[in-house]
Formats: structure tokens, C-alpha cells, sequence
């Protein structure tokens, strides 16, 4: 099924014959952006394959006659402090091509995603990510939400979004991501070498990340 997002992007569910020209997008936007070099079109080779993945998530974004855009997703769940789960997504990769940046092409990816995700009957979704990014998507401080790791941090990098307004009641919810997200480094690196050979540098968005990724938000009462 297409869906015409703009006059220009189309938004559909990607093709098995794309899986490489995919790779190839994720790997482009990601390059040197959090470390250098990128595992995250490996992560998008397996996710394919696992148990976890939502294929009817897995949406390219084409304009100009080529794939430029992706977004795909996994179940995740959240436990309550009684052991009651609840099932939940979680996206990523989410990739725009670095020349198609800020076109409006990731948010009508992600929009059309969580309509999608809404009509499978899913009512929230945990990810990580840079707030900046995701603000403006609705999304939210997991602390907001009283969603937090098993250890009961509240990583700043936890985001939350309500696809159903009034999804959460207060109690504490702890996220559980799928095992597909802990990657091989050095299964990425061998997966890697398949490509164009790229240079890996140190670059000041993976400082950016790093302290992101390492700082926690604190309950002081």
C-alpha cells in the first residue's frame, strides 16, 4: 500500500528486494553521527528476522523516485510493580538520508507510523533518543510517565509518548526492550565490510551522545 504523505513523499511498507538500498540509507544517515562509524543498518539486517520485529512497521519514505527515509519497529513491554505486563512499541533505526534532512521527511514517517500503530492496537511507545529530536513528536520524559529501567533510573535519554491520551495512571512501569537490540560490535564491524569503504571519525555529536546516554534523571522527593 502507498500513501501519499506530500506531493513529493510517499510513505509504504518496504519490500524484501530493498533490504539492501535500506542498509545502505540507514548507514549513510547514521555514519560517524553517535560513534564513529554506525552499527544500526546491522541492527536493521537482524531485526528483520526476529521475533520481536513489527513488519507492519517496517515503512521506507521514497521521494524523488528513491527510497530516502526509514522507520522500523519492535515489540517492547513495560511491568508494573505487581509483575502485570504491558505491550508496547519501541522504533529505530529512524534514518533520513543527510541531503533530505529536514524536509519534513522523518516527521511524516513517524506520523504515519503511529497511526499505524494505533490501528494494530497499541496505545504507547518507549524509545531512546536525543529529546530534541522527539519533543516535538509528542514525546515526553519517561519520568513524566513513571516509566523507568529495571534498577529504577530514569535515564534522560528515555522518551515516552501516550498514542492514547490518559495511557498511563501514575504507577511505576518498568521498560524491557527487546533482546534485539544488543548487537554485536563485531559482528556490525565484520557486516560492514560489505559496504563502501567509509571513514570512521570522532565527531561532536558523539560527545552529545555520550552525555545523553550516561546521565539519569533523580528523584529528590
Amino acid at each position: 500500500m502507498k500513501t501519499d504523505i506530500k506531493s513529493d513523499i510517499i510513505i509504504r511498507n518496504e519490500r524484501a528486494d530493498e533490504y539492501r538500498d535500506v542498509e545502505t540509507v540507514i548507514r549513510n544517515a547514521f555514519w560517524n553521527v553517535y560513534v564513529p562509524g554506525c552499527s544500526e543498518h546491522y541492527l536493521a539486517h537482524v531485526m528483520r528476522g526476529h521475533r520481536d520485529f513489527v513488519k507492519e512497521l517496517d515503512l521506507v519514505a521514497e521521494a524523488e523516485g528513491r527510497i530516502v527515509g526509514n522507520v522500523m519497529y519492535t515489540k517492547s513491554r513495560l511491568m508494573d510493580e505487581s509483575g502485570r505486563e504491558k505491550a508496547i512499541l519501541t522504533f529505530g533505526p529512524v534514518s533520513v538520508l543527510p541531503q533530505f534532512q529536514r524536509q519534513g521527511i522523518g516527521r511524516a514517517l513517524l506520523e504515519y507510523s503511529f497511526g499505524k500503530a494505533v490501528e494494530l492496537g497499541y496505545d504507547a511507545i518507549v524509545i531512546f533518543g536525543s529529546p530534541g529530536n522527539y519533543v516535538s513528536r509528542g514525546f515526553k520524559s519517561c519520568k513524566r510517565f513513571n516509566v523507568c529501567l529495571g534498577n529504577g533510573v530514569f535515564p534522560c535519554a528515555m522518551l515516552v509518548k501516550e498514542l492514547k491520551e490518559g495511557v498511563f495512571d501514575g504507577r511505576r512501569w518498568f521498560y524491557h526492550e527487546s533482546l534485539v537490540y544488543n548487537v554485536s560490535e563485531k559482528e556490525a564491524r565484520k557486516y560492514d565490510e560489505g559496504f563502501e569503504p567509509k571513514e570512521r571519525r570522532v565527531e561532536p555529536s558523539q560527545e552529545e551522545f555520550y552525555i545523553y546516554s550516561h546521565s539519569v534523571i533523580r528523584d529528590f522527593g
